[in-house]
């Protein structure tokens, strides 16, 4: 069995078919999506239907834009300039949709891999991260996730800390797994920046950079930072490469690292504000 890592879809249905048609996929092999399956693309309630379509074989994690989706549903934040979740949020099966994001996880470690949308705080282990996913997987799945959901933006907490309790710990454990690119040595999360690697601010590492990382040596996949590109490195592969915005949609077969490609959405239609 074989395992395909897929980087940020959001919406982009088209290339997502033909990626398909071009990985030699066997009955047996699965498909693992890096989160962010919808939004800003102009086909997020057909993408989720195909990938749905899979069943079992198919493993998505939750990124910032699915969470987004779920809060918008909910009225605890309202669309953005460039959201493409009216196909979703108007579906005749859109409480389907929705409860099936809801249930999805937030972190998944099998195969030796673990895969998360955004990265792992340089304090966590990958034990650790697994633990803390599973926190905040139960309380999206449960009767009070509206709560929750009504409490988890916000910048705060920025560094990890295992005193944390309820709102504060699983907002900050949402932020490190969904929006993480860059944070100081010590772990402290700087949410502003959207760049390439050239331009971190001073006193700022890529997260998977950081000295003394708990993480370091596990193989994890991950996406969400479409200005870093293919990040192919020794432990880490992050495979958001800006398929949104004009560059390819990435697969990576994990026992092998073997890198399958094809086109993205075409320049012109990507012209909205990178989140």
């Amino acid at each position: 069995m074989s395992v395909y890592v897929i980087g940020d879809v959001q919406g982009c249905l088209e290339p997502l078919e033909r990626l398909l048609t071009v990985l030699p996929l066997k009955r047996e092999d699965e498909l693992w999506f890096v989160g962010d399956l919808v939004n800003r693309g102009p086909h997020s309630r057909e993408t989720v239907h195909l990938v749905r379509s899979f069943g079992a074989r198919a493993t998505v994690v939750l990124g910032n834009h699915d969470l987004h989706l779920l809060c918008v549903a909910e009225g605890t934040t309202h669309e953005r300039q460039g959201d493409t979740l009216k196909s979703i949020l108007e579906a005749d099966d859109r409480q389907t949709l929705l409860r099936w994001m809801r249930h999805q996880p937030i972190l998944h470690h099998a195969q030796g891999a673990t895969m998360v949308h955004a990265g792992l705080l340089p304090q966590w282990t990958v034990d650790q991260a697994v633990l803390l996913a599973r926190e905040v997987e139960a309380v999206l799945r449960s009767d009070h996730y509206r709560d929750f959901l009504a409490l988890m933006y916000g910048n705060t907490p920025t560094r990890w800390d295992d005193g944390l309790q309820q709102v504060e710990r699983w907002r900050t454990i949402v932020n490190g797994m969904t929006r993480l690119r860059i944070c100081s040595p010590e772990g402290d999360m700087e949410f502003g920046y959207k760049g390439s690697l050239q331009g971190v601010p001073s006193g700022y590492l890529p997260w998977f950079a950081v000295a003394g990382r708990r993480s370091r040596g596990q193989c994890v996949f991950c996406g969400h930072w479409s200005a870093l590109g293919l990040h192919a490195g020794t432990d880490v592969q992050g495979l958001d490469t800006g398929c949104l915005w004009g560059g390819p949609l990435t697969a990576m077969r994990i026992e092998d690292r073997a890198l399958f490609q094809v086109e993205g959405m075409p320049r012109s239609a990507s012209s909205r504000v990178r989140v």
